[in-house]
């Protein structure tokens, strides 16, 4: 029966990040009255005037800190991997996480929505952009690097996780404002969940180096 190695198990921080994730989307909503998940904004959850930004920002730093220790232990499980492009894939996509933890915690949005301000215009335009930018890379390079290793259940993973996130990004900003929220919510989940497969791969020891035939 194969052993696994505290490593291994605490990769699986990156499915109760998850969770947490979810349950900041839920509770937050609860706790701010007149939220319509459908029309509005994840994000809207945890601006600083919102109702609900002390439960819901104390559920996403949960989530930040879960979901970094995951990466980070996937960043040493993944060296061991032959293939360049999928270490590569997976320290972008670590380095995504880490800065939309510790960005989005240090730059909220100052209202729903967007009001214009310095706060909010970091938030929406530089630390969005980059993390958006950083997930489509590393999403790509972790499913070229999937593929050459014979992963092809990560490959295929990854790939749906983009089509996700350009299906939010697109969706977005062409539907209507009833239903924005529902697409945006696409782009942001296809991080998360995928951060939660990533960790169930680490502590399956997924990314151990090909062993050379005899």
């Amino acid at each position: 029966m194969k052993k696994y190695k505290l490593i291994n198990w605490l990769c699986l921080s990156g499915i109760v990040a998850a969770v947490f994730y979810l349950l900041h989307d839920i509770v937050g909503a609860a706790n701010y009255p007149d939220y319509d998940w459908a029309s509005k904004a994840v994000s809207d959850l945890t601006a600083t005037d919102a109702p609900s930004f002390a439960v819901a920002s104390g559920l996403t730093t949960v989530y930040g800190i879960l979901s970094c220790l995951c990466c980070a232990l996937l960043c040493i499980l993944v060296q061991k991997s032959k293939k360049k492009s999928l270490r590569l894939g997976v320290y972008l996509f670590a380095i995504m996480n880490f800065v939309s933890a510790i960005g989005y915690a240090l730059f909220p949005l100052s209202s729903a929505g967007y009001d214009g301000s310095v706060q909010s215009f970091i938030h929406v335009y530089i630390l969005t952009a980059a993390v958006v930018l950083l997930s489509i890379i590393s999403l790509i390079l972790t499913a070229v690097g999937a593929f050459k290793s014979k992963k092809k259940l990560l490959g295929a993973l990854a790939i749906a996780a983009l089509v996700l996130m350009f299906a939010g990004a697109v969706g977005s900003g062409n539907v209507s404002k009833e239903i924005f929220g529902v697409f945006e919510r696409f782009s942001t989940y296809s991080a998360v969940v995928f951060t939660a497969l990533l960790g169930v791969y680490g502590f399956a020891s997924s990314f151990e180096q090909e062993k050379k035939s005899k």
